[in-house]
Formats: C-alpha cells, sequence, structure tokens
C-alpha cells in the first residue's frame, strides 16, 4: 500500500498544482516542486527508481509529442538558428561547463563533470511556457525556443552517455565516440522514422478494411513512442533520437482526413499523457528534495568543506556560468547572422538588449534534467558506488530551482510592456485559406444536391435544405471580406460573437440538462445532445 499511497499523492499533487499556480501567479513546476517537497517532508518514503526504468516511463512520450506538436514550417525557416542552438550550444556548454564544474568541485571525476554539464545542458520548454505564460512572449522566439529544446534533449542526453561510459570504462576515444555518435544519431532518426510510417500505413489499411477505431488508434499512438525507445536501445541507437523522429515523422504521415472525434480523443488523451508526465516529474524532484537534503552533508564533506553553504554557493556558480556561456553563444550567433545579411545585401535586423536577454534567460532546465541525471548508474562494473553520483544530483536539482525562480522573476520584467506587431500578412493569408475551403463547401453542397433529392418525392426539400447551407457559408465567407485597415474593428466583432456564442451555448446546455429531465429524455440521448454542446463550446472556447 506504500507505493500505492505514494503514487496517487503525486496524482494528486499534480491536479492540485494547476489552480494553485493560477491563484498564485507562480509556474506550475514551481508549484509541483513544492508539493513533492511537502508530501517528502511528510513522511512518505521517496520513490527509488530504477534509472533505465525512469527514463523509458517519462521521456519518451514527452519527446515523441514536442516532435508531433511543434511548427514544421517555423522549425524549418529557422533551422540554422535552432540547430546552432541545440548542437552547437550544447558542445559549447558540455565543454566548459564540464571543465568548469570539475575545477569548481575537484571531488568529482572529470568524466562525471562532463556528464552533469551534459545532463544541465538541454532546456525545458514546458517550463519556460508556465514562466512566460502571462507576458507576450515574441511567437517567433518561442518556436525556437521550443525547437532547440526539442533537438537539445537529444544532444545533451546523448552526450551524457558518452560521459558515463568513459566513467565506467575508464577510457575515451574520440574516433569512437564520432563513429559511435554518428550510429546513434542516424540509427535512432532511422529507427524512429521507419516505425511511425509502418505503423501509420498498417493504420491506414485497418482503417480501409474494417473500418475506424478511434480508442485502438489512440491506443496504437500512445506505444508508438516506447516502442521507438526500446527497438532504437535494442539496436544500440539512441532511443531519444528516435522518439523525436517519430513524433515528427506522425505529424507528415498521420491521417489528415480521419474522423473529427478521433482526433478530440487523441487530442484529449495525449493532454492527460504531458500533464500527467510533466507534472509527475517535478513533483518527484520536489519528493526527492528530502533525501537529497538529509545527504547534504556527506556530499560536503565529500567536496573538502564543512559547511551545507557551499552547496548552494555551487549550484549559484554553475547556473551564473550557464547564463554566461549561453549569452555569450548567443550574442555571437546573432552577430554572425546579422553579418551574413550585410554581406548578401539584406538590412539586418537590430540585435535588442532585451530580446538577447529572453533569449539568454529562457534557457531554464526541468524534466530531462531530472530524468537524466536520475539515470546515472548506481555502481561501476567492479560494484563501486558511481563516483559523485548524489552530488551530482544535488547540483542538477539545485540548477534546476534556481533557474526558475531566476527565469520567474526575470522573464516577467524584460518582457512587460513588449509591443508586438500585428502580422497582418498572415493574417491575410489565413482569411485567403477560409475562404478558398469555404468555396470549396458550397461547390460541394451544389454537386451533391441533385444525387440527394434523386431518392426524395418532392425534390425542393434538398433544394431548401441546400439553400439555407450555401446562406450559412455565404456569411461567413462576407465576414472575412475587408480591407487590411478593419482588421482591428473584425477583431472587435469576432470577440464579441464570440462571448456571445459560448452565452447561447452554455443556456442551450442548462436548458437541456433542465428540459431532459423534466421530459423524461435518455441520459444516453441527453449525454449525446451535451457532447454536441461540448464540442461547439471547445471550438469557440472556454
Amino acid at each position: 500500500m506504500g507505493a500505492i499511497a505514494i503514487v496517487l499523492s503525486m496524482l494528486l499533487a499534480v491536479s492540485v498544482s494547476s489552480p494553485v499556480a493560477r491563484a498564485t501567479g507562480w509556474p506550475a513546476p514551481l508549484v509541483q516542486i513544492a508539493l513533492g517537497a511537502a508530501i517528502g517532508f511528510l513522511g512518505l518514503p521517496a520513490i527509488a527508481l530504477d534509472p533505465e526504468k525512469f527514463f523509458l516511463l517519462f521521456l519518451p512520450p514527452l519527446l515523441f509529442l514536442d516532435g508531433w506538436r511543434i511548427p514544421k514550417d517555423e522549425l524549418f525557416r529557422d533551422a540554422a538558428t535552432v540547430l546552432r542552438l541545440a548542437l552547437g550550444l550544447v558542445l559549447f556548454t558540455v565543454l566548459g561547463m564540464g571543465l568548469f564544474i570539475h575545477w569548481l568541485l575537484p571531488a568529482m571525476p572529470l568524466s562525471v563533470a562532463f556528464a552533469l554539464a551534459a545532463v544541465i545542458s538541454p532546456t525545458d520548454p514546458i517550463a519556460v511556457s508556465s514562466v512566460a505564460a502571462r507576458t507576450p512572449v515574441p511567437p517567433r522566439v518561442m518556436h525556437i525556443l521550443e525547437g532547440e529544446s526539442l533537438l537539445n534533449d537529444a544532444s545533451g542526453l546523448v552526450c551524457m552517455r558518452f560521459a558515463v561510459a568513459a566513467t565506467l570504462t575508464g577510457s575515451f576515444s574520440l574516433g569512437q565516440a564520432l563513429l559511435s555518435f554518428a550510429w546513434l544519431a542516424l540509427g535512432g532518426v532511422a529507427v524512429g522514422a521507419a516505425l511511425a510510417w509502418g505503423v501509420s500505413r498498417a493504420e491506414r489499411r485497418a482503417t480501409h478494411w474494417i473500418g475506424p477505431d478511434a480508442g485502438n488508434y489512440v491506443l496504437v499512438t500512445l506505444l508508438i513512442p516506447f516502442g521507438a525507445y526500446l527497438l532504437a536501445e535494442e539496436l544500440h541507437a539512441s532511443g531519444v533520437l528516435a522518439a523525436v523522429a517519430a513524433g515528427i515523422t506522425m505529424s507528415f504521415v498521420s491521417q489528415p482526413h480521419g474522423h473529427g472525434s478521433t482526433r478530440v480523443q487523441r487530442t484529449a488523451v495525449w493532454d492527460m499523457v504531458q500533464l500527467v508526465a510533466n507534472g509527475s516529474i517535478f513533483v518527484l524532484l520536489g519528493q526527492q528534495l528530502p533525501p537529497i537534503v538529509t545527504a547534504a552533508g556527506r556530499t560536503v564533506h565529500d567536496t573538502g568543506h564543512v559547511a551545507a553553504a557551499w552547496l548552494l554557493l555551487y549550484v549559484v556558480a554553475i547556473v551564473v556560468g550557464l547564463a554566461a556561456l549561453r549569452l555569450a553563444w548567443v550574442w555571437v550567433s546573432l552577430q554572425a547572422q546579422s553579418w551574413r545579411a550585410r554581406r548578401r545585401g539584406e538590412e539586418a535586423a537590430p540585435i535588442g538588449v532585451r530580446l538577447l536577454l529572453v533569449v539568454s534567460l529562457a534557457g531554464v532546465r526541468g524534466a530531462v534534467t531530472l530524468a537524466g541525471v536520475l539515470t546515472l548508474p548506481l555502481a561501476l562494473p567492479g560494484g563501486a558506488p558511481f563516483p559523485g553520483r548524489d552530488l551530482a544530483i544535488a547540483m542538477a536539482a539545485g540548477v534546476i530551482l534556481l533557474s526558475l525562480l531566476l527565469a520567474t522573476s526575470a522573464l516577467p520584467r524584460l518582457l512587460r510592456g513588449l509591443e508586438l506587431p500585428p502580422d497582418t500578412s498572415e493574417r491575410a493569408l489565413e482569411d485567403r485559406v477560409r475562404r478558398a475551403a469555404l468555396r470549396a463547401a458550397v461547390q460541394a453542397i451544389e454537386a451533391a444536391q441533385p444525387e440527394v433529392a434523386a431518392g426524395l418525392a418532392d425534390p425542393g426539400v434538398a433544394a431548401e435544405a441546400a439553400a439555407r447551407m450555401v446562406m450559412h457559408y455565404q456569411l461567413r465567407m462576407d465576414s472575412l471580406r475587408g480591407d487590411p485597415e478593419d482588421a482591428g474593428q473584425r477583431g472587435q466583432v469576432e470577440e464579441i460573437e464570440q462571448r456571445l456564442r459560448l452565452v447561447a451555448l452554455r443556456a442551450e446546455r442548462e436548458a437541456i440538462e433542465r428540459c431532459g429531465r423534466e421530459m423524461g429524455l435518455a441520459e444516453l440521448a441527453r449525454r449525446r445532445l451535451l457532447h454536441e454542446i461540448d464540442l461547439l463550446e471547445a471550438r469557440y472556447g472556454t
């Protein structure tokens, strides 16, 4: 019962964290860490998960979902910037912070210092989004940060794998490492992409032969990241990259014309998986704090000091070092980008200090850092304890907490008052696509009308229904016409319409519940009517 009580308390903490975060204004990850620490200090034993099982349980679905949902056009547009941050910055951070950490903590072997540097190099987009939820982060900056986090998860964890292997074997070969890296990267991407493509093809054929099965389809998508990860690891490739590649591939090969209810179910299930997995990781981090604090005395003794306050100073030094390296890399990258633009005769956008600081301070560490550091082996091949493991976990936990606190206090101030120019070209293009879709709908109604009316005694019924549908689409097309200067007024009209729709839908729901019971409508029929209202309300917002 002890394990069940711990799991249930963790899930309760995840569910409570969201309203608490909204009420207090604090980011959800910080609230979850605090709740996890409260659970630990209440006396419930900390969960001791096997590192490999922990890695398999949490990371594949999160990486898969990030790869599936990230906007591909934005990712490809800023691919050069994303790659510089996700690959170049990670290697720069691993090298610089590895040497710095070993200098700062001589008791930690150099290979373990590189492993710690690798595991704290990836940023966490969920934590950044939570911190910046109430501030206007420029969309392009957020897309770059999301793309960076998607890829630097893989590159940072692969670097950690090499560092751990060097610790276990006591040797390191650059040539062998490059060959291994190539196989890990290419093999992982190939396995993930092939598995996602094959499963999608099989699912499409099964749907064609025996019909759609929404529940089974959603279950299969949940299994894909675990299958990609396990298959890649079995082939000694990167399971992390396999999960990412599978997610990216699914965004291209998943059925675009499937039933809408299937997509609604899939989105709801994956939203729940993301909420539970991310929240559980931060709650688990908080729950690990009591044993980390308890072991602080031994950790400090290992470093040759006598005061526990040295741990906090080490964490501050590491966070400052990470921020300095990131700031230097971002500044050099933006300067190089501006220089190349000027060479091509293009006008280079000015590099604002505020933007530079936002991109630099947005390097918040989170779930991947915790998951990675907890996968450090418990012992060496000979049975001796893995050197510096407790110290590495303490430093990683401190970096997560301090980076979250720093971003929480600094980012809102940097982003306050930032006015983003409206993207009228994007809005105009969106309206053109909407009008094309509406015209296609009208043409389809007119083409289908004779076929629908063929079996009717009174063809005028079909004509009347078609006319009503065409009028509906014509009204929607008329609402999209207008000059670009009227975009602000049209936005106000749309906002008012949305509020009125929500008022009407909620009134419909109350009437269905009240009248359905009074008139004796069957519960299943009442649920069906309410589900239709729910879908419309989800369409227009809550």
